[in-house]
Order: C-alpha cells, then sequence, then structure tokens
C-alpha cells in the first residue's frame, strides 16, 4: 500500500477517534444515550463515527494486512466485525457495548 493511502486512512480513523472522544464528553452513563432525543442523536453519531473507523481498518487490512499484524495487541477484527452490525444491523446496536467501547 503507498504511504498516501496509508497516511489517508489513519487520517481519517484518527479524526473519526477525535470527533468521538469530543463527543463522549457530554455522556457519563450509557444510560445517557437513551434518556433524551438529544442522547439518541449523540448515539447515532458516535456510532457513524466507529462505522467510519471499522470502514477504514477493513480498507488496511484488504491493502496491507501486515500493518494490522504489526500492532497485534488492537482488536483488530471485533472493530470490522462492529463496523458490520453497525452497517448491517444497526437497530441490534446496544448503547451500553458502544459506552463501554
Amino acid at each position: 500500500m503507498s504511504d498516501e493511502i496509508t497516511h489517508a486512512i489513519l487520517e481519517t480513523m484518527i479524526e473519526s477517534i477525535c470527533i468521538d472522544e469530543e463527543r463522549f464528553e457530554k455522556v457519563s452513563h450509557s444510560e445517557d444515550f437513551v434518556s433524551n432525543t438529544n442522547g439518541v442523536m449523540v448515539l447515532d453519531s458516535i456510532a457513524m463515527r466507529l462505522q467510519v473507523i471499522g470502514e477504514q481498518v477493513k480498507k488496511m487490512e484488504n491493502r496491507n494486512p501486515e500493518l494490522t499484524r504489526m500492532h497485534p495487541e488492537i482488536e483488530w477484527k471485533n472493530i470490522m466485525k462492529l463496523r458490520g452490525l453497525i452497517s448491517h444491523h444497526y437497530d441490534s446496536i446496544d448503547h451500553e457495548i458502544v459506552f463501554d467501547i
């Protein structure tokens, strides 16, 4: 994988992580996600960024699996599985699991 593509993938992941961290500042408990309309919007926006992260990991794994193997401490497969869950079974998302993530 070219350095440009790798850099773009990592930048997108970092951007999404930073956005999720900022949005999480408003959340103290998992129930904050479901207690009102604003909480649901925050849950939706955080889940969308988790989906973006998973998609970028998937791209990186497809283009250069060696890069993910260099960091086995990161649960790459689970990140990609979460992306699939959010993409295809959003109605099954558990707000407590998103909070724990």
